[in-house]
């Protein structure tokens, strides 16, 4: 085999690596390394100079391997195989080595020896370009039509999306009739549109369309085979309906926090939570009335249930966000409804984001008062004589301790994941620690899952306002057509490998893939693993879990693994 020809290029990252790591000296160190022949340090690896310089380097040099050490992979990654591409290499091929998140910024305080380790990591890609293959992408054909799970706002506008595009939907709603929590509402923001018009709207445009068929009373039930061509049963009412479909798009919606017994004094009449005011709001006609009884003052408490600020065991983390702007918005149709009513809000913090900053002027207009407590120190409530006393420390006047007489309190309730067991099973799809279905990457790949061409969208991800689920589900919608309007899908060839000479089918493999993608067949006079690669993400848990050594994972061989612990491991003094 002839001698490799490679190039590699030190990134300085704006001063992001070279403030800590000494680029030149690392360029200096690697230069004579085996097959490199370019060694080259650049302010931005990524900008466009520099990529067409790489370019060059590529086919004036002749280069068989390439090298960049800069940020993380998850950043870069497909930018640098795109530059070999274009360059006529093959882009599997490429190697990067991540300076910045491994070395740089894991050890600012020390720079001589993040210089030494930076010296160690490049020679370690540089070990494995030496025995990196071209490699083909999996090309598999698809089927043009969709599986949407979930018939709220983000389900509905995703199918009424795909079925502009020219692919037939289907809809599946697990309950009796689609349109979700936006189906119940009345006045929403920030465009004062009746909830239940336009879920009649979309509907509406649903009937009319023949490449959309809807089942409600709906569960998915199995799933198998790959991107492009799925098989998937749905359980509709005492049938079983199988369905071959090219994508799957999961708006499944979210859940409303319910509060802990006596949290807040929850459970008490006259304690409501947010989706149970907003419902006494879009049934009232005319002053405001609970149970019978005129509504003179309310008082809203925020967070609850977000934060960590729950009773339970386990309580939720994150903040909802939408929650400051529903609630907002809410007394200002109070207002609206009741002139005179006077309302508190005590809060922790206020985050009407974005335009939504208006509805918090809005309500402090119409009078609203707004007292912030302090998250050691939440408001009390307690009902007496037919009325909640509600006590707090305001600490917008330094800790005065303020009682707010009412008649209504509203806990301002965050969303929470759908839990949905039997769903998770079929589909696989990871959860984030705050249980919402996960993505890839929340800037780059924002509604792709680890499951090629199952998408996510709208609440089902995280807590979402209307206008931001819809458009969610736009942007699954484009990546779910942009698969199969092509009529196929390429997928990563980064997949496991038998050695079927090796392999005696001891099925210990198919125990630790976690995407089912080894299956038994027969080679010959005996049986053997196989893996399916349209299955197969490469994640190599297989790999040791098998006792003769017979499986591997292209791209990251034994082979080249040694090699690059070899390097690291070696003295160049």
């Amino acid at each position: 085999m002839s001698a490799r020809r490679i190039g590699v290029y030190i990134c300085y990252c704006g001063g992001n690596i070279s403030d800590y790591v000494d680029c030149e000296k690392v360029r200096n160190a690697i230069a004579g390394e085996e097959g490199v022949v370019v060694a080259k340090t650049t302010m931005f690896a990524c900008s466009d100079a520099s990529q067409q310089e790489i370019i060059e380097d590529i086919q004036q040099q002749k280069l068989d391997g390439m090298v960049v050490a800069s940020c993380s992979p998850t950043l870069h990654l497909f930018t640098f195989r795109g530059v070999a591409n274009r360059a006529g290499l093959n882009p599997y091929l490429y190697v990067q080595v991540n300076l910045r998140e491994q070395c740089s910024w894991a050890h600012t305080d020390v720079p001589a020896q993040a210089t030494e380790k930076a010296v160690h990591l490049v020679r370690a890609g540089i070990a494995k370009a030496r025995l990196t293959e071209s490699l083909d992408k999996i090309r598999i054909d698809t089927v043009p039509r969709a599986l949407v799970v979930g018939g709220g706002i983000a389900g509905l506008r995703a199918a009424l999306a795909l079925s502009d595009l020219g692919i037939s939907v289907f809809v599946a709603e697990k309950s009796e009739k689609v349109g979700g929590w936006v189906a119940e509402m009345g006045r929403m923001y920030p465009h004062e549109r009746r909830g239940s018009d336009l879920i009649a709207k979309l509907v509406e445009e649903i009937g009319a369309r023949e490449n959309i068929k809807v089942f409600t009373h709906a569960e998915l039930t199995a799933k198998s085979g790959s991107v492009g061509d799925f098989s998937v049963q749905l359980s509709v009412a005492d049938q079983t309906i199988p369905l071959n479909v090219g994508t799957i798009v999961v708006t499944t919606g979210f859940g409303s926090y319910e509060p802990a017994p006596g949290e807040f004094g929850y459970g008490t009449e006259g304690v409501l939570t947010l989706p149970e005011f907003k419902r006494l709001l879009d049934e009232s006609k005319g002053p405001l009335v609970y149970r019978g009884k005129p509504v003179n003052s309310i008082v809203y408490v925020y967070c609850v249930g977000s934060r960590g600020s729950s009773k339970k065991e386990k309580p939720n983390t994150y903040c909802s966000r939408y929650c400051c702007n529903a609630a907002m918005h809410a007394s200002s149709v109070a207002h609206d409804l009741s002139p005179s009513l006077h309302q508190f809000h005590l809060f922790r913090d206020i985050r009407t984001y974005g335009k939504y900053e208006l509805l918090y002027e809005e309500a402090r207009s119409k009078g609203a008062v707004f007292l912030k407590f302090d998250e050691q120190q939440p408001p009390e409530v307690e009902k007496v004589d037919g009325h909640f006393r509600v006590q707090l420390k305001d600490q917008l006047t330094f800790g005065d301790e303020i009682q707010i007489e009412s008649d209504l309190v509203v806990l301002v309730t965050g969303m929470e994941a759908r839990a949905d067991k039997s769903l998770n099973d079929v589909l696989k799809l990871p959860l984030g620690l705050d249980n919402f279905f996960k993505e890839i990457h929340p800037k780059l790949r924002p509604v792709e899952t680890v499951i090629d061409g199952v998408f996510i969208a709208g609440a089902a991800q995280a807590p979402r306002n209307s206008a931001e689920s819809v458009a969610s589900a736009l942007a699954a919608t484009a990546k779910s057509a942009a698969l199969l309007k092509k009529g196929y899908v390429e997928l990563e060839p980064l997949v496991a490998v038998v050695d079927t000479e090796a392999c005696t089918w001891c099925s210990e493999c198919v125990c630790t893939c976690p995407y089912a993608a080894i299956e038994k067949v027969t080679a010959g006079s005996k049986e053997v693993a196989q893996i399916n690669s349209a299955l197969c993400k490469g994640c190599g848990c297989c790999v040791p879990a098998c006792p003769k050594g017979a499986l591997g994972v292209k791209g990251y061989t034994d082979r080249q693994i040694r090699a690059m612990i070899d390097a690291m491991g070696a003295s160049h003094e």
